[in-house]
C-alpha cells in the first residue's frame, strides 16, 4: 500500500500527517518549537530546532511496514516565515523570522511614500506590508554583521520555510521553493511566475542566494527523513498552508472559497488561471500549479483569530482551555455590547493598518468574564466576515456558501456565529487537516495517481452544513458594533 507522509509546517510546532493511498488519515504526530518575541513586533523561532522537531514528529509516527509497502513526502508550510543560511556549512545566520514579525513596517512605510505601491501590486499581486518575506530579508541583510557581504559574494541562500526543510532533508541537493509560496515574498512576479529583477532590486537582494521556483505538483528531490526511512523517497506536492486547505476543500473552480482558522485566518477564493487585481485591503497570489496550469486566488488575511483563543488562556487565564470557552461564552446571551477587536499584530484584510493596537470596547459594570470571551470568539468570525464582504464586491460570482477548516473549526459556537454573521451556510470538512490534504492531493498529481481535475472531485470527504439562524436586524445591529469598535481603534492611530 502506498502511503503519504504530509509535513505540515505551522507558526509554532510541527505536525506530521500519514495518509493512506484513499486519502484517509490514518495517523499524525506534532511537536512544538518555541516561538520568542525578543522585541516589540519581533517574532522568531530557531531553524534547526524547527527542522528537529519536523524530525521527531516524523519519529512519532506509527509507521507501517512490509514488503508492499511504499512512502512518498508532501509538504504543506507556514508561507512567508523565511530562513537565511550558509549553503556551505547548513548554519542559518539567524532566526527564522516568522510572519507575525512586524520590523520591516518602517522600510515598507517608506516604499508606500515614495510611490512604489502600484507597481508593487501590478508585479506581485501583494502590497508593501512587513507580514510578507522580503522586508524582514533586507533587514537581516542590512543589519546582521557581514551577512550583505556574504550574501552578495553567493555564499548564503534564503527560503521560505519550505525551502529550508527541503534543502535540510536532501542533504543539501535541492534548494527550491513552490510557486504557492514564492509568491508570498514580494519578490516574485506572479505574471511571469518567476523572481522580479525589479522587486530584489528595491529590496537590494541579491538574485544569488534565491532558489529555483516550481509547479506545486513536482517533484522537490528524494529524502530517507534523516535516516528514520531505510531508504530516500520523493517530495513531492509542496505549497502554502492556505492554499493547501483550498485544495484539500476541493475549491478548484472560480469562485469557490474557504477560510482556513490558525493562528491567524486565511479567506481565500478560487479566481482561475488569470491573476487579477485585487481590491485595496485583499491581495492576489498563485493558488496552486496542477497538471500544467496555474490557478490564482484573492485572499485577506485575518492577523489574529487562533492567537485570540491563546491569549485569553495563557495571558489573561480567562479559560482554562479551548474546551470550556464555549461554555463560558455560551453562558451570557449575547456579547453585552463588547466588542474584541484583536489588533496585536496591526489590522490586517480589508484594513491593513499596521500601527493598529488592540482594543475591548463597550465595558460597564455589568460586564463579565464571559462577555469578554464572547467578544474574543465572536471577534475572529467579525473579520472573517470583512474579507468576505469586500471580496465578493469584486467577483463576478458572490460566494454562497463558504468552507472552513483549521483548529477553530472545530468550535460550534464559532461554526453558528460565522453563518450567522454571514447570512449564508457554513461548511466545515469532516478532517480537520485540510491543509496537508491538499498537499496530499498534490503529492498524488506529481506521482501520477491523480492525472485529471474530474479525478480529483471524486474524492468527497463527510462535511456538516451550518445554516444562518440570526435574524437580519439582529445581523445588522451586530456587525455596526463590530465596525464602530474598529473604526475607534483606528482613530486611535491617528492620534499616535
Amino acid at each position: 500500500m502506498r502511503y503519504i507522509i504530509t509535513i505540515d509546517q505551522r507558526t509554532s510546532s510541527s505536525k506530521v500527517l500519514l495518509f493512506n493511498e484513499n486519502l484517509d488519515l490514518v495517523d499524525h504526530s506534532d511537536i512544538p518549537f518555541k516561538v520568542t518575541h525578543s522585541k516589540t513586533d519581533w517574532t522568531e523561532a530557531d531553524a534547526d530546532e524547527i527542522y528537529e522537531a519536523t524530525l521527531e514528529a516524523v519519529r512519532q509516527l506509527d509507521l507501517p511496514k512490509g514488503d508492499d509497502v511504499t512512502f512518498s513526502v508532501s509538504l504543506v508550510n507556514q508561507r512567508e516565515t523565511f530562513v537565511i543560511w550558509d549553503k556551505n556549512t547548513g548554519i542559518p545566520v539567524y532566526k527564522a523570522v516568522l510572519w507575525q514579525d512586524r520590523r520591516g513596517a518602517p522600510f515598507c512605510q517608506e516604499l508606500v511614500e515614495k510611490g512604489y505601491e502600484a507597481t508593487i501590486r501590478e508585479r506581485t499581486g501583494l502590497m508593501p506590508d512587513p507580514y510578507f518575506s522580503a522586508s524582514g530579508v533586507k533587514w537581516v541583510l542590512d543589519n546582521v554583521q557581514s551577512v550583505r557581504e556574504r550574501a552578495e559574494r553567493g555564499d548564503l541562500m534564503f527560503g521560505t520555510i519550505d525551502t529550508w526543510l527541503i534543502w535540510k532533508l536532501t542533504g543539501g541537493r535541492v534548494h527550491a521553493t513552490d510557486y504557492s509560496n514564492a509568491s508570498r515574498t514580494l519578490l516574485f512576479n506572479i505574471n511571469d511566475l518567476d523572481w522580479d529583477s525589479v522587486m530584489l532590486k528595491l529590496f537590494t537582494i541579491p538574485a544569488c542566494i534565491m532558489p529555483e521556483t516550481r509547479p506545486s505538483d513536482s517533484t522537490f528531490g528524494e529524502t530517507d527523513l534523516g535516516g528514520l526511512l531505510p531508504e530516500a523517497v520523493s517530495i513531492a506536492g509542496v505549497l502554502g498552508n492556505s492554499h493547501g486547505a483550498l485544495v484539500g476543500q476541493l475549491c478548484l473552480e472560480s469562485g469557490t472559497g474557504k477560510t482556513t482558522y490558525g493562528t491567524g485566518s486565511s479567506v481565500m477564493f478560487n479566481v482561475g488561471e488569470q491573476p487579477v487585481k485585487a481590491p485595496n485591503g485583499m491581495v492576489c497570489s498563485v493558488g496552486y500549479s496542477m497538471f500544467d496550469h496555474t490557478f490564482y486566488v484573492l485572499e485577506g488575511h485575518v492577523h489574529s483569530s487562533g492567537a485570540v483563543l491563546d491569549w485569553l488562556r495563557d495571558n489573561l487565564q480567562l479559560v482554562d482551555s479551548e474546551e470550556n470557552i464555549n461554555e463560558i461564552a455560551e453562558s451570557v446571551p449575547n456579547n453585552g455590547g463588547v466588542y474584541f477587536v484583536p489588533a496585536f499584530s496591526g489590522l490586517g484584510s480589508p484594513w491593513w493598518v499596521n500601527d493598529a493596537k488592540a482594543m475591548i470596547t463597550g465595558l460597564t459594570m455589568s460586564s463579565t468574564k464571559a462577555h469578554v470571551v464572547r467578544a474574543a470568539l465572536e471577534s475572529i468570525a467579525y473579520q472573517v466576515a470583512d474579507v468576505i464582504e469586500l471580496a465578493t464586491r469584486d467577483l463576478n460570482t458572490p460566494i454562497r456558501e463558504l468552507s472552513i477548516d483549521g483548529e477553530s473549526a472545530n468550535n460550534d459556537f464559532l461554526m453558528q456565529f460565522q453563518a450567522d454573521i454571514l447570512g449564508f451556510p457554513v461548511k466545515r470538512l469532516g478532517l480537520e487537516e485540510a491543509s496537508g490534504l491538499g498537499s496530499a492531493i498534490l503529492n498524488c498529481c506529481a506521482c501520477g495517481v491523480y492525472t485529471s481535475v474530474e479525478e480529483i472531485k471524486e474524492i468527497r470527504k463527510t462535511s456538516e452544513i451550518c445554516l444562518p439562524s440570526m435574524k437580519p436586524e439582529e445581523r445588522i445591529q451586530n456587525q455596526q458594533g463590530w465596525l464602530q469598535s474598529v473604526h475607534t481603534v483606528m482613530l486611535g492611530v491617528k492620534r499616535q
